[in-house]
């Protein structure tokens, strides 16, 4: 049985700036915004929130299906899903479009600025979730805005449990869209800062939001992660990385966790505490796709985290 992992894949293109972006924007002179950021580093990398789930989930042992679109660009990409042994069955590419590109400067605090190109990825209503076979779990995550309204809706028909997970896509919705994709979900997953605009945009308190899903995650960045189910919150530490070298698909690694743990049968702690894991393993290597654990290695980082065993 597969989890079928609905979003993006774009090529990302990272750059580093040697400083502060507090430095160079002053609040003051904002309606006047004119920076250029001196960018030394810079590097192209395998990405998007569907390539980056799939990506960790495969490393986990699960079996990810990826559903996506792509543009005429998109052969390295697709010979890449080939040698990892990714599914490319329900990856359609779109004539006449660049596959998705994300521009990405992260300064010296990992603070980080993207621009984004869309692409193909405005077309992935052209797929459809009925289309894959075998599906015990799914997520939706950030994509062309028809295409996430119409796959959360396709979920709850064909009667598979999902994850929610708007992303930075969130601002696409209104608060009505936001609450139909959530009474649709099972579980829903925002950083702090998406928490927030959630909030803002229904009108509603996490606590109330959470009552709609079987369990609404919030990541909290350096301070771990919380879950909200049941009236109650699970507060979930952050586990420690060896190193911290980018955040690029740190996300995308935790949300692999949850989806492996929530497949597995494993309660929602434990599902939190290997998603947390996750991501500080992904944190130490540049880019999205170049970490490479053996299931092994994950489960001793859990046990250094959290004193107990994964498997």
């Amino acid at each position: 049985m597969s989890t079928l992992i609905c979003g993006s894949i774009a090529f990302d293109s990272i750059m580093v700036f040697h400083d502060r972006f507090r430095n160079h924007i002053l609040p003051e002179q904002l309606h006047i915004l004119n920076v250029s950021f001196f960018v030394p580093e810079m590097r192209r990398e395998f990405g998007g929130c569907a390539g980056n789930i799939a990506y960790n989930l495969k490393l986990l042992g699960g079996d990810p299906l990826i559903m996506a679109t792509v543009g005429d660009d998109a052969a390295p990409y697709l010979g890449r899903l080939e040698t990892l042994g990714l599914s490319r069955a329900h990856v359609t590419q779109v004539p006449g479009s660049f596959t998705a590109q994300a521009f990405i400067t992260t300064d010296l605090d990992d603070n980080q600025i993207t621009a984004f190109h869309p692409g193909a990825m405005v077309h992935s209503h052209l797929n459809k979730v009925e289309q894959a076979t075998g599906v015990q779990l799914g997520i939706v995550s950030p994509d062309g805005r028809d295409g996430m309204l119409e796959h959360c809706r396709q979920f709850a028909d064909a009667k598979i449990p999902f994850i929610f997970d708007p992303g930075q896509g969130l601002p696409m919705f209104n608060g009505e869209e936001l609450l139909a994709c959530l009474k649709l979900a099972d579980y829903c997953t925002v950083n702090d800062y998406e928490a927030r605009l959630l909030c803002e945009r229904t009108g509603r308190s996490i606590e109330s939001l959470a009552g709609e899903v079987k369990a609404l995650i919030v990541t909290l960045g350096g301070e771990g992660s919380e879950i909200h189910t049941a009236g109650r919150k699970i507060d979930i530490p952050c586990a420690v990385p060896t190193s911290v070298e980018d955040p690029t698909g740190c996300g995308d690694a935790y949300r692999a966790g949850l989806l492996y743990g929530i497949e597995q049968g494993m309660d929602l702690e434990q599902s939190g505490r290997l998603a947390s894991v996750m991501g500080a393993i992904k944190i130490a290597s540049r880019g999205g796709q170049n970490h490479a654990p053996s299931r092994e290695e994950i489960a001793e980082a859990y046990r250094k985290a959290f004193g107990s065993t994964l498997w």
